[in-house]
């Protein structure tokens, strides 16, 4: 079984193994016709569980074409251009390069004599984000597994430089479509059930800073005690961006702390055209970044960025066998001080290849692309009566919903909708998102990949109006 293990006696092993697995994948990219084939969970199941792990192929190549049968077949596909649905991005090769690399060196930057210079890269990324964000010279942070946990540590931090210590006190603003992430962030933060305050959006989905103001005043009326106010520049449901200027007034008029969650949003810091849309990003406290969404990453990669590296001291502990008190006298750079997990993948190189091969603008470039191919799709939908279109696009979200000019009935309208996603699911043709706007369901394009073109837009939207209308006409005809 040594022979499995990678080193300088199994290289050329390891060279075969792998080139024999991107050949696959590569075939597999060059003639995927449509995002999902469609399989069912009855259908994939028992070739899944009918597999005995106790019982291995002792093969490669067996392994490989087990693995065509039981995943690469039914995968679904980012990179395709009708792949619409979830913040999921296709990814550049600069960046799966620098996988296939920190894979197999299988680096933990958890501390200085793990990884060496995998550290110092991640800490020069640190420092190149924030500097576009502009949080100044104190600024630091650290890399995450995603978005959820780069804002359950912004909040930690928040709470403890919080003015209490009365936990039940503390109340946390973001408005009524931020991520559930906030909700989830309070609850194991040990913070009450009325801790997460939900401010009101406009019509293009942005907080009411009128309203936050409000609740901000009420709050230490009642004498509690505002913690933070998170803002989102790029809401998982619209891509709308809240005022971030005016947020950040209010945040210094109260003395609360400001937490930006751009995880979507962050495309915009490289953005050649559209970065002022993020304008007021650069008083917050603490940012989320997500470069697995709009940076064209593969999953994970992603940041928590901080003003004053100071108060990342409240995730700080010190082990005798890690990283002892005295490593930070000696000035050895352990980033394990100032994240929340303890080993932890060299996630930074995906993005620092991306940056060494494209550069920024590169990146930018790819988001501005998406970014206006949504402001084409808002028009065709905002001209075709067969669809209501929610709002128009900050970023590259759309949502909308399928009305049929006979049908009046909401309830009816609903599961039209639903039913049209499912069976374009099923289909395989395209993959598309839902959500609830006003308790009605409503379809979702998150349109991240530079290959899709207005003809893709159009095509699936006759689809979905297809699927919708097919489902209606059958559902009178059961009626009568």
């Amino acid at each position: 079984m040594r022979s499995h293990l990678l080193n300088d006696t199994t290289a050329e092993h390891y060279r075969r193994s792998v080139t024999e697995g991107v050949e696959r994948v590569a075939a597999k990219l060059a003639t995927t016709e449509r995002p999902f084939t469609g399989v069912t969970v009855d259908a994939l199941s028992p070739r899944i569980d009918g597999i005995d792990l106790d019982r291995p192929l002792h093969d490669t190549t067996a392994a490989l074409d087990e693995l065509e049968d039981v995943y690469l077949r039914d995968a679904v596909y980012f990179h395709h251009p009708r792949y619409l649905a979830h913040l999921n991005c296709p990814v550049v090769i600069p960046a799966v390069l620098g996988e296939a690399v920190l894979s197999a060196v299988n680096s933990s930057l958890d501390t200085w004599d793990q990884s060496a210079g995998g550290t110092l890269i991640e800490r020069k990324l640190i420092d190149w984000t924030a500097g576009r964000i502009g949080l100044g010279p104190t600024a630091d942070g650290v890399f995450t597994s995603g978005g959820t946990q780069s804002n359950l540590q912004a909040l930690l931090l928040a709470r403890e430089e919080a003015k209490t210590d009365d936990l039940a006190k503390l109340r946390v603003f973001a408005s009524e479509v931020s991520h559930f992430s906030v909700q989830k962030s309070a609850k194991l933060l040990g913070l009450g059930p009325d801790a997460v305050v939900s401010v009101p959006v406009d019509h293009d989905k942005r907080m009411r800073t009128v309203a936050l103001a409000r609740e901000l005043e009420r709050c230490t009326e009642a004498g509690l005690v505002p913690m933070a106010v998170v803002a989102t520049a790029g809401t998982t449901d619209f891509g709308s961006i809240d005022p971030l200027p005016q947020i950040a007034g209010l945040c210094e008029r109260y003395g609360v702390w400001m937490h930006v969650d751009a995880a979507y949003g962050c495309g915009l810091l490289a953005s050649l055209r559209h970065r002022d849309r993020i304008d007021g990003i650069e008083h917050a406290d603490s940012v989320t970044v997500d470069y697995h969404k709009s940076f064209f990453q593969p999953v994970s990669s992603s940041a928590v960025l901080v003003r004053d590296a100071a108060t990342l001291r409240h995730a700080t502990y010190h082990a005798e066998y890690l990283n002892p008190r005295r490593m930070a006298q000696e000035r050895i750079p352990n980033q394990v001080d100032k994240s929340l997990q303890t080993t932890r993948r060299f996630d930074a190189l995906k993005l620092w290849m991306t940056l060494r091969v494209m550069g920024a603008d590169g990146i930018g470039q790819l988001f501005d692309e998406v970014c206006d191919l949504a402001a084409e799709g808002w028009r065709l939908l905002a001209a075709d009566p067969r669809f209501d279109v929610v709002v128009e696009p900050s970023l590259s979200t759309l949502v909308f919903r399928y009305v049929p000019a006979a049908v009046t009935d909401p309830a009816g309208i609903d599961r039209a909708n639903l039913y049209a996603r499912k069976a374009l699911f099923a289909s395989g043709d395209a993959v598309v998102a839902g959500t609830k706007v006003g308790g009605r369901h409503y379809l979702k394009f998150t349109l991240l990949n530079p290959e899709t073109t207005t003809s893709d837009i159009a095509a699936v939207l006759d689809l979905i109006a297809g699927h919708a209308e097919q489902y209606l006409g059958e559902s009178l005809d059961r009626a009568s």
